[in-house]
C-alpha cells in the first residue's frame, strides 16, 4: 500500500500548468466538439473526435493528480478561451477546416512545450509525472493537426 505523499509544496508555476492544462483540456474537448458538427473534412471530423476522447481521458487524469496535491482546478473556460471557441463555431465547412487545423497546429506546438517544461523542470511528482505521461499524446496530436493543416492546404488552394 502506497503511503499518502507528504504534503508536497506544489510552486506557483506547478499550479499554474495544472490551471492552464485544465483550462487548455476543456477548450479541446469544447473545440472537437464544434469539429465534429462544422468541420466539411472527414479528417477535421476524425481530429476533432480524437480531441474530446483524449483530452477527456486526460482532464480526468488531471483533476486526479490536482486532487491530491489540493489544486483547485477550472471547470469552466475563462473569457478568453470561450472567445476563441465562439469565434470558430461561426465558423463552417472549409474555412472552419482551415481556421481550426491552424489553431490546432498553434495551441498544440504551445502545448507540447509547457508539457515538456513541466515534465524536465516540475517540482511537484504527481504533476511532473502527468506531463510526461502526457506528452507523447500531445506530441501525436501535433504531427496529425500539421499533416491535417497541410493536406487542407494544399487540397484545397483557390
Amino acid at each position: 500500500m502506497l503511503a499518502q505523499s507528504q504534503s508536497t509544496q506544489t510552486s506557483a508555476s506547478d499550479q499554474k500548468f495544472a490551471k492552464d492544462a485544465a483550462i487548455g483540456g476543456l477548450m479541446e474537448v469544447e473545440l472537437g466538439k464544434v469539429a465534429v458538427t462544422n468541420a466539411s473534412s472527414d479528417k477535421v471530423k476524425e481530429f476533432g473526435q480524437k480531441m474530446i476522447d483524449d483530452h477527456s481521458k486526460a482532464n480526468t487524469e488531471l483533476k486526479t493528480v490536482a486532487a491530491k496535491e489540493n489544486i483547485t482546478l477550472p471547470t469552466d473556460l475563462d473569457a478568453k478561451h470561450k472567445g476563441m471557441v465562439d469565434k470558430l463555431s461561426a465558423l463552417h465547412g472549409t474555412q472552419f477546416d482551415r481556421a481550426y487545423m491552424k489553431d490546432m497546429v498553434k495551441d498544440h506546438q504551445e502545448d507540447v512545450a509547457e508539457f515538456q517544461k513541466e515534465a524536465d523542470n516540475g517540482s511537484n511528482p504527481g504533476l511532473k509525472s502527468f506531463a510526461g505521461k502526457a506528452l507523447p499524446t500531445l506530441q501525436g496530436h501535433l504531427s496529425l493537426a500539421q499533416s491535417d493543416e497541410q493536406s487542407l492546404s494544399t487540397t484545397s488552394k483557390k
